[in-house]
């Protein structure tokens, strides 16, 4: 006899989730597809949850408390290279634009996430956690010598914000290469005015 399946966490049924978002658009994604993933009964969300607008909600609290939209919550430990870390904040965008249609895809996620108020208070909590991580990040940045003493790390993570926002939205229209190599590019063209000599030779020899 196989042994039971021990009820899925929440962090389970999110998982599930985010899954089955990448795969289908709002209007495809139901809770019998969540359930599916996850490996529950839909009766079982209905019961937690209540209902699938209710399951986005207590999804987007979740994500906007841990920073965690569904790949795992960023790392925080500081490195000896806080520029590796910053970079590495581009591949959780590309996650979101494997293809041209899942790019399309999530930004239909996005314009539901504006249009309900619940989720746009979520995702604004969420987006203002990432931006101070990346102020956190720059300043670090600056301590290890790999940009410029005086770089106004507030002003520069704000560029960053707009930079990976923009670079996803300019990759769904042109489609040109992959979206995790223009978001890199992007990225590293916003860096380099602030990028001390020896970092930026560093980052060539990559």
């Amino acid at each position: 006899m196989s042994p039971r399946r021990r009820k899925a966490e929440d962090t389970d049924v999110f998982a599930a989730m985010v899954r089955v978002m990448l795969r289908v658009g709002p209007a495809e994604l139901t809770l019998g597809a969540i359930a599916a993933e996850a490996g529950v009964t839909a009766g079982a969300l209905v019961q937690r949850f209540g209902s699938k607008r209710e399951l986005l909600h207590a999804h987007a609290r979740y994500a906007a408390a841990t920073g965690d939209i569904g790949f795992g919550a960023p790392r925080t430990a500081r490195t000896s290279s806080p520029l590796r870390a910053l970079r590495a904040v581009t591949a959780v965008h590309a996650k979101l634009a494997e293809s041209p249609r899942a790019a399309v895809r999530n930004l239909a996620y996005l314009q539901n996430d504006l249009a309900d108020p619940v989720l746009r208070r979520h995702l604004l909590r969420l987006g203002r956690a990432a931006r101070a991580r990346y102020e956190q990040l720059l300043a670090d940045a600056v301590v290890a010598g790999e940009l410029r003493a005086g770089t106004d790390v507030r002003a520069l993570a704000r560029m960053i914000e707009v930079t990976l926002d923009g670079s996803f939205l300019a990759w769904t229209l042109y489609r040109e290469g992959s979206a995790a190599g223009r978001l890199r590019d992007d990225l590293e063209a916003t860096l380099r005015p602030y990028l001390v000599r020896g970092a930026r030779r560093k980052r060539l020899r990559r």
